[in-house]
């Protein structure tokens, strides 16, 4: 299976992209973890990112890149992966398809968005701030990925739906139904077994 997580900042994508890890025993890459720990390390990479992920901003799409072709580059990762965190334009998203291509690798099987309403992923993630002492989950930086969201990744929806890629799960709810709600779509879009069997 591979996989890419749509939703807004604070959809649920790294708590399902970790269960749905699991249950398809492939890793979930996030863009996000790596650029942190990158920022953390004092890397290179990290340097260049910490000003832009701590005003809400965009990476740039060549650090981003860069990051996800060499983890995709790693063994674990030939039975598949779930991408979580990119593409987040639509450029990144034909950057990452010509990049499978040009490594042999199968393209994606599906785009899985979640779906909750702005204002509760407002709330979700001045909780998570308060619960972690997130420097980059304040009020107003939240609002402003949210509206780079709506700006620069909503149109991967299109660009997924056009290919045939994209399935919508409602994000809000109790974790483990919005988890069994996503197993069932994909059980349905893929023709596998119903939930409770493994999938994959």
């Amino acid at each position: 299976m591979r996989m890419i997580l749509l939703g807004g900042p604070g959809s649920g994508k790294g708590t399902q992209g970790e269960m749905l890890a699991r249950e398809f025993g492939v890793p979930r890459l996030s863009t996000g973890d790596a650029l942190r720990a990158a920022v953390k390390g004092d890397t290179e990479l990290g340097r260049k990112a910490k000003p832009v992920m701590e005003s809400g901003g965009l990476v740039a799409d060549e650090i981003v890149l860069a990051i996800v072709e060499s983890r995709l580059a790693q063994q674990d990762t030939a039975a598949g992966f779930i991408l979580d965190g990119f593409p987040r334009t639509t450029a990144q998203a034909v950057a990452l398809d010509a990049m499978l291509q040009r490594h042999g690798t199968p393209p994606l099987d599906v785009a899985l968005d979640l779906e909750v309403k702005d204002a509760e992923l407002v709330q979700r993630l001045l909780l998570r701030a308060q619960q972690q002492g997130r420097t980059d989950d304040r009020e107003e930086v939240i609002r402003n990925r949210i509206r780079l969201y709506g700006e620069e990744t909503r149109p991967l929806l299109d660009y997924y739906a056009a290919q045939g890629k994209l399935i919508a799960v409602p994000g809000s709810g109790a974790v483990d139904d919005v988890f069994r709600n996503i197993v069932l779509r994909l059980a349905e879009a893929f023709d596998k077994p119903a939930p409770g069997a493994r999938l994959g």
